[in-house]
């Protein structure tokens, strides 16, 4: 197993990515502390624990850290797979909307890495941020995501090069469209869902949306030591939509 005993700290782990990603982690062996919007989280293993929170209110990530440290002593591997998306034309967002977009996709993800970054062990760990296919690319009423997301990939790379002499290594994973509850939904409330289905799918060079698992299985070998020499890195999950 690629995580057998680690230590790992899961954002969004209530749903869509992060909580394939904790289904996965899990079959490989790790150890997990899980936090997400929902107030409760209704399949949390024996020996793991979940907390409710809002990782934008620092006092609750402070909190989360502080339960990690008690848990664990130190902390292996952080997966930062929380996000908030809303979509609109530029000029007509408002800056309640900007502000959100913003602090809950990049402002929260630097929360996260301020408060668990000091509890890696001195061997070094691996710090895994999910952004997505729009914080290297344009589009149209999604401009704020696009920055905020792309914000957290520069946070990443800079924290990589910064935390280096601590072997604590960051990395990005960008998914693409991914059937997660959220877009399927999406597509679900078009006039003829069936033709919305087919026009997206037909943007992606691979002709098809990710899964939500296919996404976790990149953030795992991010997080293993089959990645030991690997930071400040984005790796793509979106079928060849950014390489066309």
């Amino acid at each position: 197993m690629r995580l057998n005993g680690m230590r790992a700290v899961i954002t969004g782990a209530s749903s869509g990515i992060g909580q394939a990603t904790v289904n996965l982690f899990r079959s490989e062996g790790a150890q997990l502390l899980l936090t997400g919007r929902r107030k409760e989280l209704p399949d949390v293993g024996p020996d793991e624990l979940y907390l409710s929170g809002d990782l934008v209110d620092e006092d609750f990530v402070h909190r989360l850290a502080d339960v990690a440290a008690r848990r664990f002593g130190e902390v292996d591997v952080v997966v930062l797979c929380h996000g908030l998306q809303r979509s609109s034309p530029l000029t007509e967002m408002s800056l309640e909307d900007a502000r959100a977009v913003l602090d809950g996709n990049l402002l929260s993800t630097f929360l996260a890495m301020k408060h668990l970054a000091p509890l890696a062990p001195a061997s070094g760990a691996s710090i895994v941020c999910v952004s997505s296919r729009l914080g290297m690319i344009g589009k149209p009423e999604e401009t704020l995501y696009s920055a905020a997301k792309g914000g957290v990939i520069a946070l990443a790379r800079g924290a990589a090069i910064e935390w280096a002499p601590r072997n604590i290594r960051v990395n990005v994973v960008a998914p693409g469209l991914t059937l997660t509850p959220i877009i399927e939904a999406s597509i679900n409330r078009a006039p003829d869902a069936d033709a919305y289905r087919r026009m997206r799918e037909e943007s992606i060079p691979l002709g098809r949306m990710a899964t939500a698992e296919e996404v976790a299985y990149a953030i795992v070998f991010l997080s293993s030591h089959q990645a030991s020499h690997i930071t400040g890195a984005v790796l793509p999950v979106d079928g060849g939509y950014t390489a066309a």
